[in-house]
Protein backbone atom coordinates (compact mmCIF):
# COMPACT_ATOMS: atom_id res chain seq x y z
CA UNK A 1 0.00 0.00 0.00
CA UNK A 2 2.90 2.37 0.84
CA UNK A 3 6.48 2.35 -0.40
CA UNK A 4 9.61 4.21 0.66
CA UNK A 5 9.61 7.75 -0.73
CA UNK A 6 12.23 9.65 1.29
CA UNK A 7 13.99 9.64 4.66
CA UNK A 8 10.82 11.06 6.24
CA UNK A 9 7.92 9.62 4.24
CA UNK A 10 6.33 6.64 2.54
CA UNK A 11 4.24 7.17 -0.59
CA UNK A 12 0.90 5.54 -1.28
CA UNK A 13 -2.31 5.99 -3.23
CA UNK A 14 -5.65 6.15 -1.46
CA UNK A 15 -9.14 7.19 -2.43
CA UNK A 16 -9.78 10.53 -0.75
CA UNK A 17 -13.37 11.28 0.22
CA UNK A 18 -15.05 13.93 2.39
CA UNK A 19 -16.73 13.20 5.72
CA UNK A 20 -18.56 15.15 8.37
CA UNK A 21 -16.44 15.29 11.48
CA UNK A 22 -13.19 16.67 12.76
CA UNK A 23 -10.73 13.77 12.29
CA UNK A 24 -9.18 12.11 9.27
CA UNK A 25 -10.10 8.41 9.20
CA UNK A 26 -9.18 5.20 7.41
CA UNK A 27 -10.18 1.54 7.68
CA UNK A 28 -9.38 0.24 11.19
CA UNK A 29 -7.71 -2.93 9.93
CA UNK A 30 -5.40 -1.08 7.56
CA UNK A 31 -4.70 1.54 10.22
CA UNK A 32 -3.61 -1.16 12.66
CA UNK A 33 -1.49 -2.95 10.03
CA UNK A 34 0.33 0.26 9.13
CA UNK A 35 0.86 1.08 12.80
CA UNK A 36 2.36 -2.34 13.44
CA UNK A 37 4.51 -2.43 10.30
CA UNK A 38 5.75 1.16 10.29
CA UNK A 39 5.42 2.70 13.75
CA UNK A 40 5.91 -0.14 16.24
CA UNK A 41 9.43 -0.41 17.64
CA UNK A 42 9.18 -4.14 18.39
CA UNK A 43 9.95 -3.56 22.05
CA UNK A 44 7.31 -4.73 24.51
CA UNK A 45 3.60 -4.17 24.23
CA UNK A 46 2.73 -1.25 21.98
CA UNK A 47 -0.43 0.54 21.01
CA UNK A 48 -1.53 -0.12 17.45
CA UNK A 49 -4.27 2.51 17.52
CA UNK A 50 -1.99 5.55 17.81
CA UNK A 51 -2.66 8.11 15.08
CA UNK A 52 -0.79 7.85 11.80
CA UNK A 53 0.50 11.07 10.29
CA UNK A 54 -0.27 11.66 6.63
CA UNK A 55 0.22 14.51 4.24
CA UNK A 56 -1.98 15.42 1.29
CA UNK A 57 -0.50 18.17 -0.84
CA UNK A 58 0.81 20.67 1.76
CA UNK A 59 -1.31 19.64 4.77
CA UNK A 60 -0.26 17.25 7.56
CA UNK A 61 -2.94 15.59 9.70
CA UNK A 62 -3.33 12.70 12.11
CA UNK A 63 -5.36 9.72 10.91
CA UNK A 64 -7.39 7.43 13.14
CA UNK A 65 -8.95 4.05 12.40
CA UNK A 66 -12.68 3.56 11.88
CA UNK A 67 -14.56 0.42 10.88
CA UNK A 68 -17.04 2.44 8.79
CA UNK A 69 -14.38 3.63 6.32
CA UNK A 70 -13.85 1.39 3.26
CA UNK A 71 -10.42 -0.14 2.65
CA UNK A 72 -7.91 1.96 0.70
CA UNK A 73 -9.83 5.13 1.53
CA UNK A 74 -8.77 8.25 3.39
CA UNK A 75 -11.82 10.05 4.75
CA UNK A 76 -11.06 13.72 5.37
CA UNK A 77 -13.14 16.39 7.07
CA UNK A 78 -14.46 18.99 4.64
CA UNK A 79 -12.23 21.62 6.29
CA UNK A 80 -9.09 19.69 5.25
CA UNK A 81 -10.32 19.23 1.68
CA UNK A 82 -11.09 22.92 1.15
CA UNK A 83 -7.48 23.84 0.43
CA UNK A 84 -6.73 20.90 -1.88
CA UNK A 85 -7.09 20.10 -5.56
CA UNK A 86 -9.40 17.14 -4.80
CA UNK A 87 -12.41 17.41 -7.08
CA UNK A 88 -15.28 14.97 -7.59
CA UNK A 89 -14.42 12.66 -4.68
CA UNK A 90 -13.74 9.89 -4.10
CA UNK A 91 -10.55 10.69 -5.94
CA UNK A 92 -7.48 8.44 -6.12
CA UNK A 93 -4.61 10.57 -4.82
CA UNK A 94 -0.97 10.21 -3.82
CA UNK A 95 -0.64 10.50 -0.05
CA UNK A 96 2.51 10.70 2.05
CA UNK A 97 2.72 8.73 5.31
CA UNK A 98 5.28 10.03 7.79
CA UNK A 99 7.90 7.56 8.96
CA UNK A 100 7.95 6.76 12.67
CA UNK A 101 10.50 9.40 13.71
CA UNK A 102 8.88 12.14 11.62
CA UNK A 103 5.43 11.19 12.90
CA UNK A 104 6.65 11.43 16.49
CA UNK A 105 8.03 14.90 15.78
CA UNK A 106 4.79 16.11 14.25
CA UNK A 107 2.55 14.51 16.89
CA UNK A 108 4.69 15.94 19.70
CA UNK A 109 4.24 19.36 18.14
CA UNK A 110 0.43 18.95 18.20
CA UNK A 111 0.38 17.32 21.66
CA UNK A 112 -0.77 13.91 20.39
CA UNK A 113 2.51 12.16 21.29
CA UNK A 114 4.26 11.98 24.63
CA UNK A 115 7.86 11.13 25.47
CA UNK A 116 9.05 7.56 24.71
CA UNK A 117 7.70 5.06 27.21
CA UNK A 118 4.46 6.97 27.77
CA UNK A 119 1.12 6.77 26.05
CA UNK A 120 0.15 9.26 23.36
CA UNK A 121 -2.37 11.70 24.81
CA UNK A 122 -5.97 11.93 23.76
CA UNK A 123 -5.51 15.49 22.51
CA UNK A 124 -7.25 16.02 19.23
CA UNK A 125 -9.44 12.95 19.52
Amino acid sequence: MFEVFSRSYYLGRLYVTPIDGSHALMDSGQHEQLNEALYASGEGIERLDAPLVMKLESQHFSVHGDDAVPANTLALPESLLEGTDVRNPPSLREVLLARRERAQQLLAFTGEWSAPGTEPSDAGT
